[in-house]
């Protein structure tokens, strides 16, 4: 397969793209900064540098172009304000879907947030952070040319992973190391029966291969 992940550098991208690339999948990584370009060789995929928040629509479709799958794994980040929940977290979200529909590329993945609901409450930069991501998931949800699933992880931790997760459409709170949220990825990638389906993630006792075919229904 051929696969384009928005977000390229983050951590939970660059686990992804180890991965896809091991298992000889065809990977390239939509960065931001030219200089991160070598990090994503180094971990198997094709830099293309193009920025989210000002490319449009016809430029990162042609980046999709030939892809069997997109994966939306960009973020803001902790540190940034409010106005690049709305121009990453959101809006990128909906430039990378709006783009796969003009490129024909069906399978689409976003990872999204335990929590997400375009109807939070708050003006806490969280607040304004879950309300971003519930709104792109819900425009994402209305895109009948995409084959979606939104991922929902719960707390991100660096610990090393454990191949064991709970994969559910509710399975309340809990952490999640990044290794296992990218290793749950790369299996939904592979797996149009999840589409339409909105997962929640945390540790679990299920090996990853069975909790996605679970939810498959297979």
């Amino acid at each position: 397969m051929r696969i384009v992940i928005a977000g390229g550098h983050g951590q939970i991208a660059l686990r992804l793209e180890r991965l896809l690339a091991a298992r000889g999948d065809e990977v390239a990584g939509i960065i931001r900064k030219a200089e991160q370009a070598d990090d994503l060789r180094e971990a198997g995929a094709e830099p293309v540098v193009l920025d989210l928040e000002s490319a449009s629509v016809d430029e990162v479709a042609e980046r999709l172009r030939g892809a069997d799958a997109a994966v939306f794994a960009a973020g803001a980040g902790p540190g940034s304000g409010v106005a690049r929940k709305d121009t990453v977290d959101k809006a990128a979200a909906v430039l990378l879907a709006d783009a796969a529909v003009q490129a024909g590329v069906r399978r689409f993945v976003i990872v999204s947030s335990m929590g997400a609901d375009p109807r939070h409450q708050g003006d806490e930069i969280f607040d304004v952070y879950l309300r971003a991501k519930g709104e792109a998931d819900a425009y994402v949800r209305g895109l009948d040319a995409l084959d979606w699933t939104i991922l929902r992880p719960g707390q991100l931790t660096d610990d090393a992973g454990t191949g064991l997760v709970r994969l559910e459409a509710r399975t309340g709170r809990g952490p999640i190391p990044r290794d296992d949220v990218a290793a749950v990825l790369a299996e939904l990638v592979d797996t149009s029966a999840t589409a339409g389906l909105t997962l929640e993630l945390i540790s679990g006792s299920a090996p990853v291969s069975v909790a996605v075919k679970s939810v498959a229904g297979n």
